[in-house]
């Protein structure tokens, strides 16, 4: 017979409910942080740290450079995900880095160049202004999109056309960002160049990027001030996928894989931490204690957790393998602090597969999880990689699973079989752009901790009281007991009237 039956059945994150906590002045939702730890690290360093508990899916219809992007900008992170070829992933991982910055390592042009040269930049960076430096690095000027008319001076030289050294305002050898703010307002410019002493291009600071900042106070960005960017790898390419992505400056790499209980992890794991030491990598996916120490033994920062239980996930109706999110969550968490109390190493851990609402972000993170993991959430934003398209008048955008076949079209299979699938494709509505939905998401999560007296994502692991409910428990919690006037009941009316 079996090794181990476990008769007691797992459960799902739906079965909880929390119970109240008193709600003092310091827990009201306006105080409460949610600021999380996304990987282990030994110094740590605030880069490492999310301000919302919550990461887009290393998935083709979800976390591509756009989501990447903004989801930082809010306060979390796109696993930017792997089924791709390493130069379009790296290309994805550059674009988020390069995105916006306090201090900017800018793309320079030299004098000599035509302008038709520097359009074709242009339009493959989507930068509009560039400095100018001689073949030393030395700063000789500006060129903006206002500077030229491509279809005048596609021929002339940058030289021709670039405002010189002496009608820009510059400054030398700064390092702090206020300073620098100061400057731009004062000279009412939009870029300030920052030179060294010897008059070489250091940093570009825009004014853009500086205001984009106050506007995204949650913003989760490097030491200079960069987005965060993480990237999935497969056990398959990964000596040659991490070195490229190390060249875009990758700040985190996770394993992307339905079972991370296997010996190709733990090696590409040893190799990573071998050879980068400075990037954190993320395991997973497991659903039991053993495979979380297998992981964190191996070297891993944070663990992913769940199996089967995403919305177009069917591993357990292909393979019989999975469990309950909320079980998972509860036995890996008690394995997490077991681990925390051995070594003084806390490593995270992500709850993946199954989360579906905001009530069931607060049960995973009240059970036990640092954050968690969505894919069906973020497909239907504006943000996702996907079209738009219209079916039945109901606007909607397509979604499909990394182990469906659309997915493994893609040459490198993610779980390397070609004979089964573990994922399916569909559609999902169209919700609007992601700033407008994460709001209302957030609130719900803040006022739910307040309802159970916590401040933080730590006290919420401590002091939250949860209940399994019943089925008939669940349907009380729903609406019932009235006529709801929906469009389709109000269709229907009019069909029954006429």
């Amino acid at each position: 017979m079996a090794k181990n039956i476990i008769h007691e059945p797992s459960r799902t994150l739906m079965e909880y409910r929390l119970l109240p906590g008193l709600t003092e002045i310091d827990a009201s939702p306006k105080e409460i942080s949610l600021r999380t730890p996304l990987v282990y690290s030994v110094k740590d360093e605030k880069k490492y740290y999310l301000n919302i508990p919550i990461v887009s899916a290393a998935m083709q219809s979800v976390s591509g450079a756009r989501m990447g992007i903004e989801l930082a900008k809010l306060g979390g992170a796109a696993f930017i995900f792997c089924s791709q070829t390493i130069e379009s992933q790296t290309r994805m991982i550059a674009k988020i880095k390069q995105h916006k910055a306090g201090f900017v390592k800018p793309k320079t042009m030299k004098p000599d160049m035509t302008i038709a040269e520097m359009y074709k930049v242009r339009k493959e960076t989507g930068h509009s202004s560039f400095p100018v430096v001689d073949s030393d690095g030395v700063f000789l000027g500006l060129i903006s999109k206002w500077d030229y008319d491509i279809s005048l001076h596609a021929d002339f030289l940058i030289k021709d056309r670039m405002i010189p050294i002496e009608n820009v305002k510059v400054a030398r050898n700064i390092v702090d960002l206020k300073e620098a703010n100061n400057i731009l307002l004062e000279s009412h410019k939009s870029v300030l160049p920052i030179l060294d002493n010897d008059g070489k291009l250091l940093n570009i600071v825009f004014r853009k990027d500086i205001n984009d900042q106050l506007d995204n106070p949650l913003e989760v960005h490097d030491e200079k001030k960069r987005l965060i960017a993480v990237a999935s790898i497969n056990t398959h390419d990964y000596e040659e996928r991490v070195k490229s992505l190390e060249k875009a400056e990758v700040d985190v790499l996770a394993i992307d894989s339905s079972d991370g209980f296997t010996v190709y992890q733990k090696n590409a794991i040893e190799w990573i931490n071998k050879n980068y030491p400075d990037i954190p990598v993320i395991g997973g996916n497991i659903i039991t204690q053993e495979g979380f120490r297998f992981l964190v033994e191996a070297g891993a920062g944070a663990v992913k957790i769940g199996m089967g239980g995403g919305s177009i996930c069917i591993t357990q109706e292909q393979k019989g393998t999975g469990r309950g999110l909320a079980t998972t969550v509860i036995d890996i968490a008690e394995a997490r602090d077991k681990y925390f109390k051995e070594t003084g190493k806390y490593i995270p851990i992500v709850a993946d597969g199954g989360v579906t609402s905001t009530k069931d972000i607060t049960i995973a993170l009240a059970l036990g999880a640092d954050y968690v993991m969505m894919g069906r959430y973020f497909a239907r934003m504006e943000e996702s990689p996907t079209d738009k398209i219209v079916v039945n008048n109901r606007v909607m955008k397509p979604y499909w699973g990394e182990g469906s076949v659309r997915a493994h079209d893609w040459k490198m299979k993610r779980y390397n079989q070609a004979k089964f699938v573990e994922g399916v494709e569909g559609l999902v509505e169209y919700a609007g752009r992601l700033r407008d939905n994460l709001e209302e998401t957030l609130a719900k999560i803040r006022s739910s901790m307040s309802t159970c007296g916590v401040k933080n994502i730590r006290e919420f692991h401590e002091k939250a009281e949860l209940e399994l409910v019943s089925a008939l428990s669940i349907r009380e919690g729903k609406v019932h007991d009235i006529y709801q006037m929906t469009e389709s009941n109000e269709k229907k009316e009019d069909e029954t009237t006429n």
